[in-house]
């Protein structure tokens, strides 16, 4: 597909949860693991592949409309995943509602775009490892994650790897312009 980028939206961390999240990377860094770089560590809402720059201007319209509460992700379990062969950060409980909802109006945008994504329930993780054999016997520390916005987000080939590019944030509460001003 010519002049396409490869998307999906996501949460960003912010500098707390970077750094938490960090330490974590570098707890499970001597266990044999092909690990995220920590510069690329997020919590992906929906995949959307390969967009044209047509598509991509009508998802961040749409994105930019969208509303929900701010909400805690509680990541307190490591998992291993065996068929994508992934070490992730996963939550015991089911995401929260603001969460569910917010992953739904972007699966219904992207749908409006023609793009269809991952049918399957939404389950919030943290990508840590790849190309992962086993769950290895590391304790972690929860991490609680304060999401306030949500992004669009390309992945770049690069000569090093790849490289996550944040495009466009947006808050879950948009701010109140006083129409008078």
């Amino acid at each position: 597909m010519a002049d396409t980028s490869r998307l999906f939206f996501a949460l960003w961390p912010d500098d707390k949860t970077h750094q938490a999240l960090a330490r974590l990377n570098q707890s499970i860094a001597d266990k044999g693991l092909k690990l995220v770089q920590p510069h690329n560590l997020h919590v992906t809402l929906v995949f959307l592949g390969q967009v044209d720059a047509e598509t991509e201007s009508s998802l961040m319209q749409a994105a930019a409309d969208i509303t929900t509460q701010p909400f805690t992700l509680n990541f307190d379990s490591l998992s291993y995943w065996r068929r994508p062969r992934i070490l992730c950060l996963s939550c015991r409980r089911p995401a929260p509602e603001p969460a569910i909802m917010l992953v739904s109006a972007l699966e219904a945008a992207a749908a409006n775009c023609g793009l269809r994504t991952d049918t399957r329930p939404y389950t919030a993780h943290i990508t840590l490892a790849r190309r992962a054999r086993h769950l290895p016997d590391v304790k972690i520390e929860p991490i609680a994650w304060r999401a306030e916005t949500f992004c669009l987000v390309e992945s770049c080939s690069e000569p090093e790897g790849v490289l996550y590019r944040v495009i466009k944030q947006w808050p879950f509460i948009k701010p109140i312009v006083n129409p008078g001003q």
